[in-house]
């Protein structure tokens, strides 16, 4: 599909959304005009480099990769596996995402050569000591969320919708999220997070857009920074490749520990 075509197929997805009569509405047409906006890619594999900085800009760095997996009618599967530094290489982290149900999530850790199974009640806890939580490494559900379109206004070079969305998880260590999203592709460009106390908590920037297989966007630098800490953490993403054979056999909690 070339970009041209790609971009008015787009646009035809962006119509409801453009129509739709309550903030509520629109919100929710928005949302599912981003989720299919991405549909498609089947599987996936990236590498990363993992910055945390603490509030005096002292930095430690990892090495990770990510592979993923597009499941139909639920949400994606995805394994994350650190291979430095030493002491926690082998470090493996499989996510499974569910729109109608509990994520499940699992750690191995080498070191104690044991997995751990992470809590629908920690969802909340940080990802290997990064600004991360555990829920943010979950794929987007509509389910999950309840929607209200907020406004329209600039971001980068372009026009971005803001939308608010509202955890339905109980267990969500988050009041609200807001989302930039721009018109042109639905690609999220900021998200602000907001505590259980409805506090300004953190705030993730994307940049660095590459276009793959004329549809897929994929962000290859996102920092997320804790407003009540001081720290960050800057996700460096490169070789991204798609459609690369992988299956529900390679997301198997059982051979987390033999994940390489």
């Amino acid at each position: 599909m070339n970009t041209k075509l790609n971009s008015l197929l787009l646009a035809l997805i962006i119509a409801p959304a453009a129509f739709a009569e309550t903030p509520q509405e629109r919100g929710l047409a928005i949302a599912e005009a981003r989720k299919t906006a991405d549909v498609g890619w089947v599987s996936s594999q990236s590498d990363s480099l993992m910055i945390l900085r603490n509030k005096q800009g002292d930095e430690s760095r990892r090495v990770l990769r990510n592979k993923a997996l597009e499941v139909a009618s639920d949400g994606d599967k995805s394994l994350t596996i650190f291979d430095s530094p030493k002491d926690i290489k082998g470090t493996a982290f499989l996510s499974f995402s569910h729109n109608n149900k509990n994520d499940q999530q699992w750690l191995y850790l080498p070191a104690l050569k044991r997995v751990k199974k992470i809590s629908s009640r920690n969802k909340s806890g940080p990802f290997m000591g990064s600004e991360f939580a555990y829920e943010d490494l979950s794929s987007f559900e509509i389910e999950k969320y309840k929607f209200e379109y907020l406004r329209d206004e600039p971001c980068a070079d372009l026009t971005c919708y803001v939308l608010q969305s509202t955890p339905t998880n109980k267990y969500s260590g988050y009041s609200k999220v807001i989302t930039w999203l721009d018109h042109h592709s639905y690609r999220v460009h900021k998200v602000e997070f907001y505590d259980r106390k409805k506090a300004h908590l953190k705030t993730l920037v994307a940049s660095d857009f590459k276009l793959y297989q004329d549809k897929f966007w994929r962000s290859h630098k996102t920092l997320m920074t804790n407003h009540l800490t001081g720290k960050s953490t800057e996700l460096i993403l490169s070789n991204f490749e798609f459609d690369t054979g992988l299956s529900a056999k390679d997301f198997n909690k059982n051979s987390l520990k033999r994940a390489r």
